[in-house]
């Protein structure tokens, strides 16, 4: 009997032997499995950051081409600002010239002047210069008005509007470059 303990024994440790090889077995077939998932999975997370940031650097790529092209556009609008700025003067030059020449009785200097200054005008409309359009009775604001003085109103319904225009105001496109000077009622 003791041989057959003895035989039990060792036949349990064979068992037990095999048993433990064979989990040592399944343990390197399911980590090799998992190494195996692993990268795989390694991989798809890498692949989805470089998609996230390639459509990141897409999206930034273009909205800096849209901020270009209206930056560009802007700059074409207002390219001649410092040459039509400086025609201003000139504008109202012609102006004040007119109001005398037409005082006068000589019909063809009236006409003359008239049609330079008219084609002086439309050269600069053509480039984007439009006059600002304030009369007199207008309400005063201080956003589209320049302030040069204030004289009592002649009437209470006049407070606080414009009395009288002194320097006519231009835009170019939306842009104001020079404003309206103006005196207003207090």
């Amino acid at each position: 009997m003791a041989k057959n303990k003895k035989e039990e024994q060792e036949l349990e440790d064979q068992n037990t032997q095999a048993v433990e090889e064979q989990n040592d077995v399944n343990e390197q077939a399911s980590q090799d499995a998992q190494e195996q998932k692993d990268p795989m999975e390694e991989l798809q997370e890498q692949l989805q950051t470089e998609k996230d940031k390639f459509l990141r650097l897409f999206a930034e790529f273009e909205n800096f081409k849209r901020r270009t092209a209206k930056e560009r556009i802007e700059l074409f609008k207002t390219a001649g600002e410092g040459v039509l700025k400086d025609m201003l003067p000139v504008l109202d030059d012609f102006d004040r010239a007119m109001i005398e020449i037409n005082k006068s009785e000589d019909s063809n200097l009236t006409e003359g002047v008239s049609l330079i200054s008219n084609k002086l005008r439309n050269t600069l409309n053509s480039k984007g210069l439009e006059q600002m359009e304030v009369r007199a009775g207008d309400a005063f604001n201080a956003d589209y008005h320049e302030a040069i003085t204030q004289i009592p109103a002649p009437s209470d319904e006049m407070k606080g509007k414009i009395i009288d225009v002194i320097e006519k105001g231009y835009k170019l496109g939306d842009k104001i470059i020079r404003y309206p000077k103006v005196v207003i009622g207090q």
